[in-house]
């Protein structure tokens, strides 16, 4: 058993964390929060934090015994570029922290995308670790699958990508051949939460729900809802000017994102066809753990679709 520490263990991908950690029962939890509503969450404590100081958060780590922090902080803003190079430093220096995974849990990115400015903390931040005596590892499992059903069990934000299904229309990169993998975010924190035992941690953690191209995704969308949609191919070109096909799910998701950061998305899928989101299987944690089944999208497409 050791003691674990979620950074942003409040919202989205850190509370399922936090909440499968507590399912599972072999390790501890501690909450990390820049304003702590209260001492516990959900059967966690909660320990509210000062990312700027990396003096009291290595104090912090050290009188709560944290072995392993997981940082699941927003890649918006001063988050990465601060929050998460701070706590690098401060698990570095604390004598008791031995283990860090830093906020990813996407597909990973290409080589050229460390030149794009708004990606250069989480290079900035790998580039800290590798300087640290830290075992780390980041977590690799392709695009989450609760984008694509708004009553699937989740605590991500809502977000239309490339196939809307609640609409009956889709948008897709390319040719739409290219394979990608998908998982759901509780499988995600499964697979995590079962590292957590391991000896020796591999330096990508490839969790994987399933792999396929987005063709067959369509396929399985439209077979669950019993109609034919709305599709458009964006070509390369098209997504190499940062332009994607409008879908009716983006309109709804502007009250919280603009226009422009939904536009933004046309690098990941650009990416998507050069095969970037397809996870290799080999050294992945479902072959270290195979006694975890993780969620396929048909029967998410069935579960949550079907004559609906």
């Amino acid at each position: 058993m050791v003691k674990v520490a979620i950074a942003g263990g409040s919202g989205q991908l850190g509370r399922t964390i936090a909440e499968v950690t507590v399912a599972d029962g072999r390790h501890d939890a501690v909450i990390l929060s820049r304003k702590a509503k209260s001492n516990t969450e959900n059967g966690i404590d909660v320990v509210e934090v000062d990312y700027s100081d990396v003096e009291s958060l290595t104090a912090m780590l050290q009188q709560n015994n944290v072995h392993t922090v997981i940082c699941t902080l927003s890649t918006d803003g001063e988050s990465l570029a601060v929050a998460q190079f701070n706590l690098i430093k401060a698990a570095d220096a604390s004598s008791v922290t031995k283990r860090f995974i830093p906020s990813a849990f996407l597909p990973p990115y290409p080589p050229e995308a460390a030149g794009i400015p708004s990606l250069q903390p989480h290079f900035n931040c790998l580039d800290e670790m590798k300087k640290t005596d830290l075992e780390w590892a980041v977590v690799a499992n392709g695009v989450f699958m609760d984008y694509f059903s708004p009553s699937l069990k989740s605590y991500l934000k809502p977000w239309t990508i490339i196939i809307d299904i609640e609409n009956k229309s889709a948008a897709i990169p390319g040719s739409g051949n290219d394979l990608v993998t998908f998982t759901y975010s509780f499988d995600v924190a499964k697979f995590v939460v079962a590292a957590l035992s391991l000896d020796k941690w591999p330096r990508e953690m490839r969790v994987i729900g399933d792999t396929m191209t987005w063709n067959e995704v369509l396929r399985l969308a439209e077979e669950a809802r019993g109609t034919k949609f709305d599709v458009a191919y964006d070509d390369v070109e098209k997504l190499q000017r940062m332009e994607i096909t409008e879908l009716p799910g983006h309109r709804a998701m502007y009250s919280y994102v603009s226009r422009e950061e939904v536009q933004a998305m046309a690098i990941m899928e650009l990416w998507m066809t050069m095969g970037v989101a397809n996870i290799p299987g080999e050294d992945s944690l479902n072959e270290m753990f195979p006694s975890l089944k993780p969620m396929t999208m048909k029967t998410l497409m069935d579960q949550c679709w079907k004559d609906k």
